[in-house]
């Protein structure tokens, strides 16, 4: 029998500020709060030793560290992932990377032959999207696009297709097939990470730690403010 791997799962990609310890492919302890602005800076370690002090372990029993990788905030991912780089470095542990998307499609409870895509919500019209199948293999890869008409069209048949997260709310003005199911309440969680985690632990899926970067999928944009005349 293969040894239990205690994981510490790392959410910071949105406004949801979450952490979840995880023993294989099951959450011990959760500790997330999704405020309406970012308070990762703040609460992101208090978080990381709450959890640890509640499931009666220490930085010492984690055997590694998954971080969710983006896309998303540019500032959420940069504190997410240099917090997470900073415990493997310490604490010489091996680091997960799980896309965003993929963690927020195992929130939606799947027949077969149905599909989800996790939307995040980008500047102006435009969302962070990937499709998954039933089986929550990719489908299509993560795109930064547009929402119109005749997006994601090519993958409507006779099932449903659930389109959720913060970008949802944008998709249901302009996607009029009656297959497609909106949600705009699933947020990206550390909850859904561990059983992704613990496969790509049992798989050796690990990130070199001194050169991996968020996936940012677009530039950073600085919005400068305007000058007072």
């Amino acid at each position: 029998m293969a040894a239990m791997a205690i994981i510490l799962n790392i959410e910071t990609a949105t406004t949801n500020c979450s952490v979840s310890i995880s023993k294989d492919k099951d959450i011990i302890v959760l500790k997330e709060n999704n405020a309406a602005s970012y308070s990762h800076s703040e609460q992101l370690h208090v978080f990381i030793k709450e959890a640890l002090k509640e499931a009666s372990l220490s930085f010492s029993d984690l055997d590694a560290v998954a971080i969710s990788k983006g896309p998303g905030s540019y500032t959420g991912l940069r504190i997410g992932v240099s917090a997470a780089k900073g415990l493997c470095f310490s604490l010489d542990l091996p680091l997960i990377a799980i896309p965003t998307l993929q963690s927020m499609a195992h929130q939606v409870d799947l027949n077969p032959g149905e599909l989800v895509i996790p939307v995040l919500d980008a500047r102006r019209m435009e969302v962070y999207s990937c499709i998954y199948g039933s089986d929550y293999k990719e489908v299509r890869e993560t795109r930064a696009e547009i929402v119109n008409e005749e997006s994601f069209s090519d993958y409507v048949s006779d099932k449903k297709v659930y389109v959720v997260g913060s970008g949802a709310e944008k998709c249901r003005g302009v996607l009029q097939h009656p297959n497609f199911v909106f949600n705009e309440s699933v947020v990206p969680s550390a909850k859904e990470m561990a059983s992704i985690a613990f496969k790509k632990y049992e798989a050796g899926q690990f990130e070199n730690v001194a050169y991996f970067e968020p996936y940012y999928l677009k530039d950073f944009v600085l919005q400068q403010k305007k000058k007072k005349n």
